[in-house]
């Protein structure tokens, strides 16, 4: 308990404040039999959020994952190739001509880390393409994250794990079958990838890999099936985007498109956010302006810590974890 501690001692005003009442929201809303979404936006694998995300699956303080396409993936290409990686402390210092040097080396930039083409997205490629190819001949299609899955329980990857796998979210993920929902993942290393395959004629059925409306409708079933008034299910949002954006929308529509108007609204909510709200983007959205989509209702807890999400969430959890 001594970081919770120290938390508790230190964090008493302003954003420190919102951040512990947000942990004990969170742990309160567990207590009562709820359970939690959390979602991913941006890069917070590489920011190896994994590591505390891992821990959370393991102990069961979240049931169901939102990400995007690049935390799906980067969480396994830091597992194959962390020791290649590359930090740049300095990258506000980087000149047109260091970036170009960086290309030419296939160091690919995520703010402050490089990360390495041939180790990295080459060698999931090679594993991947295997499983999408079997899936085509057969005419079986999967979601994104249950080839990732597949890929994870053959263990054809174990021989080139770089770090403590228990360190790796999705391999947590994984051993649970963790539900995860992955809109928009054409808009990834991978989904480019898959895009250059069916274009090759590698890959004969687009439809091969599911798309992000049968994310939805797997998400609005699912939903229904674990949202009730005595467990209601609570939102955590890492980032704006649309990682938290698509799934938060699956209560208006139940109630609005389907009729399904006895399922709750999101029992917990909160938000890890930097986005400026005068702009009018999802991500800059005070909670309240989700009562009018019929997302939150007026009671539901609701809690924003404007910050840099990847020194606030790890504290947050290790208050969750009882660290």
């Amino acid at each position: 308990m001594q970081v919770t501690n120290f938390l508790k001692h230190h964090y008493r005003h302003f954003n420190a404040a919102a951040l512990i009442d947000a942990a004990e929201g969170y742990n309160k809303h567990l207590a009562e039999g709820g359970k939690m979404m959390i979602t991913l936006a941006g890069a917070m694998s590489t920011a190896e959020m994994g590591i505390q995300l891992a821990e959370l699956i393991r102990q069961d303080k979240v049931q169901i994952i939102s990400c995007t396409g690049a935390n799906l993936e980067e969480d396994i290409f830091n597992l194959v190739a962390h020791d290649f990686y590359e930090r740049v402390p300095n990258y506000r210092d980087l000149t047109p001509a260091d970036e170009q040097a960086l290309l030419e080396r296939h160091m690919n930039r995520v703010t402050d880390t490089c990360i390495p083409e041939e180790e990295a997205m080459r060698r999931l490629e090679h594993s991947v393409l295997k499983f999408w190819e079997k899936a085509d001949k057969a005419k079986e299609q999967y979601f994104p994250h249950e080839f990732f899955y597949q890929i994870l329980k053959s263990g054809e990857l174990e021989q080139y794990y770089q770090i403590d796998p228990k360190d790796s979210w999705m391999l947590a993920a994984a051993e649970k079958n963790l539900p995860i929902i992955c809109p928009g993942w054409e808009d990834s290393t991978l989904g480019n990838i898959f895009a250059g395959h069916v274009i090759a004629g590698d890959i004969q059925n687009v439809h091969t890999v599911r798309t992000g409306i049968e994310y939805m409708i797997f998400l609005a079933e699912w939903y229904t099936k674990q949202a009730t008034d005595e467990s209601k299910v609570g939102f955590f949002q890492i980032g704006g985007g649309i990682a938290g954006d698509f799934p938060i929308c699956v209560v208006p529509m139940l109630h609005q498109d389907l009729g399904r108007t006895s399922v709750p609204l999101w029992g917990y909510f909160c938000q890890i956010s930097d986005s400026t709200t005068s702009y009018g983007s999802y991500s800059g959205a005070v909670p309240n302006e989700k009562i009018t989509w019929g997302k939150l209702g007026q009671d539901t807890p609701k809690f924003i810590i404007e910050s840099d999400a990847t020194i606030v969430a790890p504290l947050i959890f290790a208050i969750v974890l009882g660290q």
